[in-house]
C-alpha cells in the first residue's frame, strides 16, 4: 500500500480557503483509522472532522488528511 501524506486538519482548512477563494475545486482526502483505505469525499469545498469508510464502514475521526485539487484555469 502506498504512503499517503497526511496534514494537520488546521493546515488543510487554510488552504481550502485560499484555493477556493481563487475559484478552485478540492476534495478532501483521508486515511481509514479501520482498514487503512485511502478514501475521498464526495461533496467538494467542504471539510469534514469524521468520515464513513466505504470500504469497512468504519467512523473516522479526521485530524489529518489532504485534498484533490482540480484547478480553475484562470488567465
Amino acid at each position: 500500500m502506498p504512503d499517503f501524506q497526511d496534514y494537520p486538519i488546521e493546515d488543510i482548512l487554510e488552504a481550502f480557503k485560499e484555493l477556493t477563494a481563487k475559484g478552485d475545486t478540492l476534495f478532501q482526502k483521508w486515511t481509514c483509522a479501520g482498514c487503512g483505505s485511502r478514501q475521498t469525499m464526495e461533496q467538494p469545498n467542504l471539510v469534514f472532522a469524521h468520515g464513513t469508510c466505504e470500504e469497512c464502514g468504519d467512523i473516522t475521526e479526521i485530524k489529518a488528511c489532504n485534498y484533490l485539487l482540480i484547478r480553475n484555469l484562470r488567465s
